[in-house]
């Protein structure tokens, strides 16, 4: 229990706090003038305020996520509870329907997994759930990738960083048929990871130089080879490329005496890369549409912003199908809206 002489008046004080924490913040981000006699309140003056109202139960940890949370969303929901440790969950019988694998999303109480590579400050970019095999994978921007086992509550992590901290991971998917994990990052580089394999003992590739920096990455699942998988990718020019990948090329080139997991390199001209310019900017998103058997291609072009085509369209110079969606609009949720329907080859 809380020794706090007056509970409700620290209540009052804090949200004070937070309210005159956000109009701070949200007047330095649009340039006006903060008065000479309103004080500053930066982390350690919201931390040392929050703790005088409160005592030593407020850990500096979860003040720490509460004050970014409101200072990277100013308009984000908060409760008081978050500052220690607690968030309110929207409905009471939430527990009760939920599915015992899925508990481990589903948490009363803020947990933190320890772990030596998650250390570091990082932003997630790409976020894949693969049902068939009941995990998460998930890759962030410096380098770390990781897969959430929903059956054995249990993670395996990849930190990329350990071998080329300049990469930014930009996005990442999962090969259905070889069973590894695909990830593409703005210094031209692929990296395909083995998460089967034992350790860290030969476990991660990377397939470079690629041409350009890469922005997105997506697998195409229609494939019935049992030992290929095909991934589509979009860069930072308007390219959007198509690699076919096997088992044999990423044969374990295993070296006696050595336990400790290399990084293989593997040259780009070796593999077979198909590539298409289709926009004259950004292409921030891939993607394949299976019951279309299409893919789609989003890009920050205000001219061709949007291609839905067939595959095939990668390899000739045949006209592709071109949709023209509004610049600064995501092109896959406009196109939903106004119930974009292709019909016929």
């Amino acid at each position: 229990t809380l020794e706090v002489p007056d509970f409700k008046d620290a209540l009052k004080q804090f949200q004070i706090l937070v309210e005159k924490t956000v109009a701070q913040k949200t007047k330095e981000r649009l340039g006006l003038h903060i008065e000479d006699d309103d004080e500053m309140i930066d982390y350690d003056k919201f931390y040392t305020t929050t703790q005088t109202l409160f005592g030593p139960e407020v850990k500096d940890h979860n003040v720490k996520a509460f004050f970014r949370k409101i200072n990277n969303n100013l308009d984000a929901r908060t409760e008081w509870c978050e500052i220690f440790g607690y968030f309110i969950g929207e409905s009471d019988g939430t527990s009760s329907q939920t599915k015992d694998e899925n508990a481990i999303f589903l948490l009363s109480e803020k947990q933190q997994i320890p772990h030596a590579v998650l250390k570091r400050q990082d932003v997630i970019t790409s976020i894949v759930k693969v049902p068939r095999l009941n995990f998460t994978v998930t890759s962030s921007q410096k380098g770390v990738l990781t897969i959430f086992d929903n059956q054995r509550k249990s993670f395996f992590v990849y930190p990329f960083y350990f071998y080329q901290d300049t990469d930014w991971i930009t996005g990442c998917d999962f090969l259905h048929q070889l069973k590894f994990v695909v990830a593409v990052t703005t210094e031209r580089t692929i990296i395909v990871w083995d998460y089967k394999s034992k350790g860290r003992q030969n476990n991660g590739f990377i397939i470079k130089p690629m041409e350009n920096g890469l922005l997105c990455v997506c697998t195409v699942t229609k494939s019935d080879d049992l030992a290929k998988d095909t991934i589509l990718m979009g860069d930072d020019k308007g390219y959007v490329y198509l690699l076919n990948v096997t088992a044999d090329q990423f044969g374990l080139k295993r070296c006696k005496g050595k336990k400790e997991s290399q990084l293989q390199a593997l040259d780009s001209k070796t593999f077979n890369i198909v590539k298409r310019k289709l926009h004259d900017d950004w292409v921030v998103k891939v993607k394949y549409i299976s019951e279309l058997n299409c893919f789609g291609s989003c890009s920050s072009d205000s001219i061709h912003s949007f291609i839905l085509d067939d595959i095939k369209r990668l390899k000739d110079n045949l006209p592709v199908k071109e949709f023209s969606v509004p610049k600064g609009v995501n092109a896959f949720t406009y196109c939903a809206k106004a119930k974009v329907i292709v019909t016929g080859g």
